[in-house]
């Protein structure tokens, strides 16, 4: 299939320009793209992933990827998409910012090879021009009746309260020139971005035409919306999802892919798994038949955890789920425990007290796991007692240190579903 048949069968394209032209040019050899990262945040979030994922593909395709960090964009404000001017960064968060998002790129794309990804800060060749030297070069070639057309601009005009200040107004020259210099120096043809960055990537295109330049080309993708076409990459708690582990650990990454509802289950899945698109088919397929057994959210949630932080935050992901369910503490951390926290209630326990023992009825009574010491002797009798998910039947037992599930923390159940962990302090 061709690359770009294949993205549009992914649900990864919303706009492209000269559609029939890129087709041959991609057809024709390796063409040089580039997608474009402001660093607002030290991290990507997993609305950042679709044009990661479009990057990842194209390159796997035998094309050349350029990463551009923002530093000089970044200081700006992009105001596509935004009703409100953005805080303007200070050059240590900028920097930060920057530094983050370096590191975590470099885990989707090859950097090495013949298709080599390259990454760049836009503040390298930015920051060298002079304000005439804007205006002269740029500004002459993008009159304002062309700029105040794009929906980015013409939405925030609309707004008389806020309307929108130059220095926001002239983001699009600096992401058109980004294009054209790209261009310049290293052959890049196409730009990829979200469907909000349709304006300024078709004011590169713009610009290199009115510059005697080469032919350019941008193609966006979609925004990430759930069925109710709200934003996705959200909990329900307004919680953004991100990319590093610090922000949202990997099991809050993976449960958030987990609990995806039916009707995007099958979106998300051809967004970001790497599964061939015939086995997706018969994944949906199957999750029609019998929806309640979740086959394609574990699929998916599977999926996208892998790739985003390997095999070991996958396995560590399951496991701290499969804590959820019953299954062992065995091989796990307080950092695979720590996510939970948010979900499951928990108390701290001197680790004094815990050295000399501490009587299970007891610490069932403190949890609040049964009313009394008393309730807590009839539920360890009745089998009703789980300490790290293993059954306790003697009533009489004293928990001491050698209890604990990991370095510092011991989960306490009452039945199928009441949880309660333990931290020792």
């Amino acid at each position: 299939m061709h690359i770009l048949d294949e993205l549009e069968a992914r649900g990864l394209v919303q706009d492209v320009t000269h559609r029939d032209e890129l087709r041959e040019l991609l057809s024709a050899g390796q063409v040089t793209f580039y997608t474009g990262y402001d660093p607002t945040a030290s991290s990507l979030h997993i609305g950042s992933l679709y044009q990661v994922s479009v990057q990842a593909r194209l390159q796997q395709a035998g094309h050349r990827p350029i990463v551009v960090v923002g530093g000089a964009t970044g200081m700006i404000g992009d105001p596509s998409g935004k009703s409100d001017e953005r805080n303007l960064l200070d050059e240590a968060t900028l920097a930060a910012n920057v530094a983050g998002m370096r590191a975590q790129l470099s885990r989707f794309l090859d950097f090495e090879g013949e298709h080599a990804a390259l990454l760049v800060d836009n503040a390298s060749w930015l920051t060298k021009m002079g304000f005439i030297e804007v205006l002269r070069d740029v500004g002459k070639h993008l009159t304002v009746n062309y700029m105040i057309a794009k929906d980015s601009v013409k939405s925030r005009l609309e707004q008389a309260e806020r309307g929108i200040s130059y220095t926001e107004f002239s983001y699009m020259l600096l992401q058109a020139y980004d294009f054209v210099h790209l261009n310049r120096a290293h052959g890049c043809r196409l730009q990829v971005g979200g469907s909000d960055q349709w304006g300024n990537i078709t004011a590169g295109c713009e610009l290199s035409r009115k510059t005697g330049g080469d032919s350019l080309y941008g193609l966006t993708t979609p925004l990430l919306l759930d069925s109710s076409g709200q934003k996705m990459g959200k909990t329900s708690s307004g919680t953004r999802i991100w990319v590093d582990t610090d922000q949202t650990s990997p099991y809050a990454f993976y449960q958030y892919f987990l609990n995806a509802e039916d009707d995007v289950v099958d979106k998300l899945l051809r967004v970001f798994s790497w599964r061939p698109l015939s086995e997706i088919e018969e994944l949906i397929a199957s999750h029609r038949e019998a929806p309640q057994k979740r086959v394609a959210q574990r699929a998916l949630a599977e999926d996208v955890t892998r790739w985003v932080h390997g095999d070991d935050g996958l396995a560590r992901a399951q496991g701290a789920s499969q804590v959820m369910f019953g299954g062992s503490l065995e091989a796990l951390t307080d950092a695979d425990l720590a996510p939970l926290l948010a979900d499951v209630p928990s108390s701290e326990l001197a680790r004094t007290e815990l050295e000399a023992g501490v009587e299970l009825t007891e610490l069932l009574a403190r949890t609040e796991l049964a009313k009394s010491k008393g309730a807590g002797r009839r539920l360890v009798e009745q089998g009703g007692v789980y300490v790290n998910n293993e059954r306790r039947d003697d009533a009489q037992a004293r928990l001491t240190l050698a209890d604990l599930g990991t370095e510092t923390m011991l989960v306490l159940r009452a039945g199928k579903r009441s949880y309660h962990i333990v931290r020792v302090v």
